[in-house]
């Protein structure tokens, strides 16, 4: 069950990917993805209210958002600095660089949790999954090489350094996850409401110092209706994620690679929505990166 709610996941992920490009493009950065997440915390919020005045009845529904020590919001803190220093870099590039090259760079995310799923909670991957992580690599240099041909220079360019960036600190945060979940046994959405909350608060932080102040840059920002959709679809993945994470049995090397299956939605109606450069040639590491996720799930 829990890869099929992984794969649950991957599908609003990759609807979530194709609002957020339409969100960001040409658009203020920050106070987008401070709708994004600020969105999300709202669709939330009525569960805590809810829990705090009618914990039977969010109970029953399994929603009940429950009431947690201050050291537990502490490590939830730290997850939302990390998370909010990856999406800030994200979505920068994804302003820059075309959705066809960002996705599939952040499809190399699963690289970095294998690796330190194996160091830290000793999942040991058989070699069938070894050819598929590496697979998944071998693709996504493929891409590098047709992203050049759009005027792209994958050592020069410093959103590709930004989404590289991005991509090694969310598989931080995915491995991170595991810990929240199943050492300190958190339910999906108490680490969602709280995990909003405070990445909201650094968001706020950070557009007080760069935004708000800014009357030029505060023209530039308009509203679309995106932006609400990026942060319900979010919330939809991360909730099937973290109750896929809630089984004893679930391997996070696994599961982050299911989530990657969304770049099918990303790169193919993407690259027709947004009408991008080379979709032809960019099938052919696709389906390495499909033909990698096929081998770890089937393996």
């Amino acid at each position: 069950m829990w890869m099929y709610l992984g794969l649950l996941a991957a599908l609003f992920l990759g609807l979530h990917n194709l609002c957020k490009k339409h969100a960001v493009q040409g658009n203020e950065v920050f106070p987008v993805l401070l709708g994004t997440i600020g969105s999300g915390f709202l669709v939330l919020l009525p569960f805590f209210i809810g829990s705090q005045f009618f914990p039977e009845s969010t109970k029953q529904i399994g929603f009940h958002i429950d009431r947690i020590p201050w050291q537990t919001h502490g490590f939830i803190f730290i997850k939302s600095m990390i998370m909010a220093a990856s999406w800030v870099l994200a979505y920068q590039a994804l302003k820059h660089l075309p959705i066809t090259i960002v996705t599939p760079i952040r499809s190399a995310g699963p690289f970095f949790t294998f690796i330190g799923a194996i160091l830290i909670y000793q999942e040991r991957p058989n070699s069938l999954q070894w050819i598929g992580f590496f697979l998944i690599i071998f693709s996504v240099i493929l891409y590098s090489k047709i992203g050049k041909k759009e005027g792209i220079n994958f050592k020069r360019n410093k959103w590709i350094f930004a989404i590289i960036g991005a991509t090694f600190l969310g598989a931080s945060s995915g491995l991170y996850d595991k810990f929240l979940i199943q050492s300190l046994e958190l339910n999906p959405q108490t680490l969602q409401f709280w995990f909003c909350w405070y990445t909201v608060l650094i968001l706020l932080v950070i557009l007080s110092l760069t935004w708000f102040n800014n009357p030029e840059k505060r023209k530039k920002f308009t509203w679309r209706w995106t932006i609400v959709a990026v942060g319900v679809l979010l919330q939809a993945a991360d909730y099937f994620y973290f109750k896929a994470l809630q089984d004893p049995e679930a391997l996070i090397m696994l599961l982050s690679a299911i989530k990657r299956s969304q770049i099918l939605i990303a790169v193919v109606i993407g690259g027709l929505i947004f009408k991008e450069k080379n979709k032809r040639k960019k099938l052919v590491p696709l389906f390495g990166i499909m033909a990698g996720v096929f081998l770890i799930l089937y393996s």
